[in-house]
């Protein structure tokens, strides 16, 4: 296949551009923001969750403490009854015997259920605290979570931006290249992943790094200027210019 040497010069333009679309498409992949947001929603998860179990142990404790403070209530509403009853002086001396040991009893257990009360206060206060600072914990990972997710918004903005440009480059760039030349370029494109042509630098391809031998070198050296060769490596369109040291 011939074509004018200028216009395979014209390759390197439409390569730079697939390079750059190739770079940018690797980024978008590999954006170190996209790993940054899934840590900071693995956080806000994990203290999301951390809020919800301080909640929990905050509501049963003051249940408990709810219940224990109605028993106590009843211990107490059943002392005044009896002594009540002691002081009116209308009970019996057997009847007054039998309250007073149920006063012993119940005072008792009022101990009792008081001192699981302070017990209970004690715990409610310590969850209290450690839900306010899960509750703070949690609103600090929502800020970095859309903190993250607004530098990665910002990273993929910009990596479309420069897409968008380098697409409109590389359009301009293929208008200028002949449709035979063109179809051939991209159809070593599809078959590389990368470009379909390299230029030929110090008689190295530039395309997959690999120096022409003797062989290789003089046949490249001898074909006419407007003659398409190709790197028998990698299957490019080799591009000679001043450089390529033929």
């Amino acid at each position: 296949m011939k074509a004018d040497h200028f216009d395979q010069q014209r390759l390197l333009a439409l390569a730079a551009e697939d390079v750059a679309l190739g770079q940018l498409a690797h980024r978008r992949r590999t954006l170190p923001e996209n790993a940054a947001v899934e840590a900071a929603a693995d956080a806000e998860r994990e203290l999301s969750a951390a809020v919800v179990r301080a909640e929990t142990e905050v509501r049963d404790l003051q249940r408990e403490v709810t219940r224990l403070e109605a028993d106590v209530e009843t211990v107490r509403k059943r002392v005044a009854r009896d002594q009540g009853l002691l002081d009116s002086g209308s009970v019996s001396a057997k009847q007054m015997t039998d309250l007073q040991h149920e006063m012993t009893s119940l005072a008792r257990r009022q101990s009792d259920l008081e001192d699981q009360e302070l017990e209970l206060m004690e715990q409610l206060e310590t969850a209290e605290k450690t839900l306010a600072e899960a509750r703070t914990g949690h609103e600090a990972a929502q800020a970095q979570l859309v903190r993250a997710e607004e530098l990665r918004d910002a990273a993929v903005a910009d990596i479309a931006d420069g897409t968008a440009s380098h697409e409109a480059a590389r359009s301009e760039a293929a208008s200028r290249i002949p449709a035979d030349l063109l179809a051939l370029y991209e159809r070593i494109r599809a078959q590389t992943g990368g470009t379909g042509a390299a230029v030929l630098k110090a008689r190295q391809c530039q395309g997959c790094r690999i120096e022409l031998n003797g062989r290789e070198l003089a046949a490249v050296r001898n074909a006419d200027p407007h003659e398409v060769v190709r790197c028998e490596n990698c299957g490019r369109v080799l591009v000679r210019t001043a450089e390529s040291g033929l």
